[in-house]
């Protein structure tokens, strides 16, 4: 009887008298036409999706000149799926075909195989569908998987030395870095195919009748035990390397005290990783000896053996190595692991060069104290970056069409022959602001398309009324930095895609700016080669199927000269023709060549650097800044224990062309990379000077080396296990209602040591622990270079002051706390500090606290921290009204730095500072003055200016309700208390009751009072 009669019996083995089975054959339904039409026309729309998607990303890339990095991205990501798939797909199919057709011709006779009769009747109709479907569905996941490592090949691929090797294996550490990654994906991808393939022959050898889980005699078919042995003693010869690699990965095993080899590893863990190996091995050789002592036996105690090894060897010794002879003697025996992981760390995070020096900071102020910083005072920034965003929109922003980002850029420019710290923005386009009305496919896409423009303010000066003071501003442009191509087509708030260009006599569509012309417009035709050209039907039609917008194919305004921006913002342009750096989530905008250039710094990264802590970026990287600000952002999540700034990147705001430089030339990775995308990366030397002295210390590698500091400025392996010695990075006290870190700021400070100040990027640290004192202050020298176009060679030097252990210099908590509760007065104002801060905390004005900045002058610590006060309603802005001032346990304050620090340190300042932050001068108060005038004066012109808040509040309460006859007390009350405070006034002085300046008429004035510099006290009103 053939095994197909034998499946034809049905279930009772038997017949009826005709012969036939008692029970009606099993049918398959033939598949009616709908289904395979449907099916097709379903596979014709994703290949047209999919067709005009890999289309138009070829075009992108050819538009800017690096459709290599697109076609070698893809090609790997071929390759690697097809291998991928192949192998998988292969061994699983193999396994389907070898068991069905070693299967038994007389399947055994037992109840366990006669209940599996009914299942062998289904599948028979569909076995070679699903010999063919199992292995194709499997393989494209399993080559989606090999194919999602295309990086990691890449890096193998074209891996180079680190000239460096590992101080335990003498390896270099490239093959930590390089190889090791792509062995232990190979092991793993090779462990789950071969677990798929082993599951598939035990299934069918088991369907089929060569496996048996019950009854008595021979379990497997001889086919099927060679079959099964076979693939199992692979899995176990998979598993042995597994084993071996585990020895290599201890280098990069984090830990509470380290990452890296501890002591335990190193004597424990390490030989039974060994140990287990060598076992697997010879388990394996148990499941090939099966073929020929016929018996499972063996291999099963083998198998046996080998996880009461891995449990008793690999974990239970180690424990008791751990408990019983390192945590007795834990400081000693760590002793050298701890050191290379000291090393290692430093090495990886580029913190090796970082200068250490004691600084006694002085707490005493004195005349005089500031004449050795004569240099650094006058460049003290006093405009908050991430504060007078709503300040450049009210005054610069033209039209609602227009915005600035939520956090400002600093950096350098020559006015007047002068280098100066600048307060940076790129105006953009808004399609948020267009009126509503105004809205549609048109507008949005091929109308308003562009930014337009720069501003650019002083970082150290200020206007009389608390406004920024602006060198480059306005629309058309007018300023310092002389001529350049002001529309911004590529920027951090541009629109997922526009459509702009045409004939150079045809009509000009797109909004370039508004003007006092008759039509209030200025408009323009995009006549750059930025984007892809779309005067094609297919082109059109490709986009159209990508952005699903049948408009672009419909509309007039698409011609044959039109061309389509999209993927626009400076980040994702080069995110896209770098993928494998990771980018700095700050892109700053500079005026280049006479075009606004997009500067991205980009890092190289690893998590297998050997022995190197293993560190969250995202966390590292995220501070107050970045909680507040869409403008800034964390790197990306993962740990990284190498990080290198190798790449300087471009991107022209006009025609978004994207350039690499080489930074670190001496990268490894970078090395790799350059192998792998020849041709993408440009040398240093194509740096163009301009472009140079631009160039800054990129913002969140030296977060990411502070927070590493904080621990490893320890560099004895003693003193690092008993962490007495610890810092962190203190929360900003700024942020009322979060507990953030306290970004880093760019400061121009000369550094003990330092002939001139150099621009630089600070940090302070704090103890760690409940102590809110200062331990350290470290500043990075960020000065790329000049317009030579050379490297400066001290540019990276990282300067690290630090405190006495014992120190009492506050840290910026504490100092934030005096301010609060200040009972200080000044000069220039009628009431004390705190009064000031709560008086501007009522009504219809809101005070906001300006970066606290730190500096090492005087021979000590100074504080400095602008404070800010705006209006309460919509389209108000914060304006700088006080600037605050701290040295040890003193502080002063004063509507400029210049009169604050002469509160400091005795009226000295002024010849330091000379007017640092106001375009105004400040009169010394005369020895033992509180304020202008006599008491009573003073007195009796607080009380004035009191009730000139009140009825101003009260005017402005009325105006909410719409209660003219209370407004039209308000307003009396309000003349009222300015007669007072006018009569009240010190002899020749003037009181002037004002509110804060506004360019729009709903603006809500501030009610601060503080005082010009002319002398003029400005309050409510």
């Amino acid at each position: 009887m053939s095994h197909r009669e034998w499946f034809d019996r049905g279930d009772d083995g038997g017949s009826g008298g005709s012969g036939r089975p008692t029970a009606p054959p099993f049918r398959v339904r033939r598949p009616g036409p709908l289904g395979p039409t449907l099916a097709i026309l379903v596979a014709l729309v994703v290949l047209v999706l999919l067709a005009s998607q890999l289309w138009t990303e070829v075009l992108w890339f050819d538009s800017i000149g690096f459709e290599r990095v697109f076609t070698t991205e893809l090609t790997t990501k071929i390759l690697l799926f097809v291998g991928g798939g192949l192998v998988t797909a292969g061994l699983v199919a193999s396994s389907l075909v070898i068991a069905y057709r070693q299967r038994p011709v007389y399947a055994p006779v037992s109840p366990e195989q006669q209940n599996l009769d009914h299942y062998r009747e289904m599948l028979d109709p569909v076995r070679k569908l699903g010999t063919i479907g199992i292995p194709v569905v499997l393989g494209l996941f399993a080559g989606s998987a090999a194919a999602s490592m295309w990086q990691t090949w890449l890096l193998w691929a074209n891996r180079v030395p680190f000239g460096k090797k590992d101080a335990q294996f003498g390896l270099d550490i490239g093959f930590f870095v390089f190889t090791l990654p792509w062995l232990r994906f190979l092991i793993g991808f090779l462990t789950m195919a071969l677990v798929l393939a082993t599951a598939a022959a035990a299934l069918t050898h088991y369907v089929y009748g060569g496996l048996r889980l019950q009854g008595r005699g021979e379990r497997t078919t001889t086919a099927a035990r060679i079959h099964l042995s076979l693939l199992l003693a692979a899995l176990v010869l998979v598993r042995a390397a597994s084993y071996w690699l585990d020895r290599y990965s201890l280098t990069t095993q984090d830990s509470r005290l380290i990452t890296g080899i501890t002591y335990t590893d190193a004597h424990a863990v390490m030989p039974t990783k060994a140990i287990l190996a060598v076992a697997a091995l010879m388990c394996a050789a148990l499941f090939v000896a099966t073929i020929w002592t016929k018996s499972w036996r063996l291999p099963l105690v083998g198998v046996s053996l080998l996880v009461v090894c891995a449990v008793v060897v690999g974990g239970i010794y180690p424990a008791l190595v751990q408990s019983l002879k390192v945590n007795p003697s834990q400081k000693s025996l760590e002793a050298p692991y701890i050191q290379r992981n000291i090393k290692a760390t430093r090495d990886a995070f580029g913190l090796t060069s970082a200068q250490v020096q004691p600084y006694q900071a002085e707490t005493t102020v004195s005349q005089g104290q500031l004449r050795n910083d004569a240099d650094t005072i006058p460049g003290i920034r006093l405009v908050d970056p991430a504060m007078v965003s709503p300040t450049f929109k009210q005054l610069q922003a033209v039209k609602s069409y227009y915005q600035f980002p939520d956090a400002l850029d600093v950096d350098r420019y020559t006015v007047n022959g002068k280098l100066n710290d600048t307060v940076i923005a790129v105006r953009e386009l808004d399609l948020a602001g267009v009126p509503d009305s105004q809205r549609g496919w048109v507008n949005d896409h091929t109308v308003y398309t562009h930014g337009f423009g720069v501003v650019a303010a002083y970082g150290n000066k200020r206007g009389d009324d608390g406004q920024p003071v602006f060198f480059e501003q306005n629309i058309p442009p007018s300023g310092a930095l002389g001529s350049f191509e002001p529309r911004v087509y590529f920027g951090e708030s541009s629109p997922d895609y526009s459509i702009v260009g045409g004939p150079a006599n045809g009509p000009k569509r797109e909004l370039d700016y508004p003007d006092s012309s008759a039509n209030g417009q200025q408009n323009t035709t995009y006549s750059g080669k930025g984007g892809v050209a779309i005067g094609s039907f297919l082109r059109q039609a490709a986009y159209a199927i990508k952005y699903r917008e049948l408009k672009i194919m419909l509309s007039d305004t698409v011609n044959s000269q039109s061309r389509i921006l999209d993927d626009r913002t400076p980040r994702e342009r080069v995110q896209k023709v770098a993928p494998w750096l990771t980018l700095d989530g700050n892109p700053y905008p500079a005026v280049i060549d006479g075009r606004i250039q997009w500067i991205v710094d980009g890092y190289t990264t690893s998590s297998n650097y050997p022995y190197s802590r293993l560190q969250s970026i995202d966390n590292a990287t995220s501070d107050s800044l970045t909680s507040r600000s869409t403008s800034v952002t964390a790197l990306e999540q993962g740990q990284v224990n190498y990080i290198r700034n190798s790449v300087k990147a471009t991107v022209d705001a006009y025609d978004g062309s994207v350039h690499l430089y080489a930074w670190d030339n001496q990268d490894p990775l970078l090395k790799a990379w350059s192998k792998a995308f020849p041709g993408t990366i440009e040398p240093m030397s194509a740096i163009s000077g301009s472009l140079m002295a631009h160039l800054r210390y990129p913002e969140d590698l030296f977060k990411v080396q502070r927070l590493m500091l904080a621990r490893y400025h320890v560099t004895d392996a003693g003193s690092f296990y008993g962490g007495q010695d610890f810092w962190r990075v203190p929360s900003d006290p700024t942020q009322e209602q979060k507990v953030v870190d306290q970004p880093p700021y760019y400061l121009s400070v000369a550094m003990p040591g330092q002939s001139s100040p150099a621009f630089s990027l600070t940090t302070t640290f704090m103890p760690q622990g409940d102590r809110q004192v200062l331990a350290g202050f470290m500043a990075v020298d960020s000065d790329a270079g000049s317009t030579t176009g050379q490297r400066r060679a001290g540019y990276g030097a990282m300067r690290l002051l630090e405190l006495p252990r014992d120190t009492t210099v506050r840290g910026p908590g504490q100092v934030q706390n005096d301010i609060e509760s200040s009972n200080i007065g000044s000069p220039r104002f009628t009431q004390t500090l705190s009064q000031f801060l709560s008086l501007n905390r009522q009504g219809g004005s809101h005070v906001d606290l300006g970066n606290l900045l730190t500096l090492p002058v005087g021979g000590g610590l100074l504080y400095v921290e602008p404070i800010y006060v705006s209006g309460t309603a919509g389209s108000s802005y914060p304006l700088s009204r006080v600037v605050v001032v701290a040295f040890g346990d003193k502080l002063a304050w004063s509507d400029t730095l210049t009169g604050a620090l002469d509160g400091l340190f005795g009226g000295n300042a002024g010849a330091v500072a000379g007017d640092s932050g106001s375009g105004g001068t400040t009169t010394p108060p005369s020895a033992g003055s509180t304020g202008p005038g006599s008491t009573g004066s003073s007195t009796a012109l607080a009380k004035a200016l009191a009730d000139a808040q009140r009825a101003y509040a009260a005017g402005q309460d009325a105006l909410k309700k719409g209660d003219f006859a209370a407004y039209g007390q308000a307003q009396k009350d309000l003349q009222d208390a300015i007669a007072r405070a006018v009569a009240a006034q010190p002899k020749g002085g003037s009181v002037t009751v004002t509110p804060s300046p506004s360019p729009s008429a709903s603006a809500s004035p501030s009610p601060s009072a503080t005082a010009n510099p002319s002398g003029t006290a400005t309050g409510a009103g």
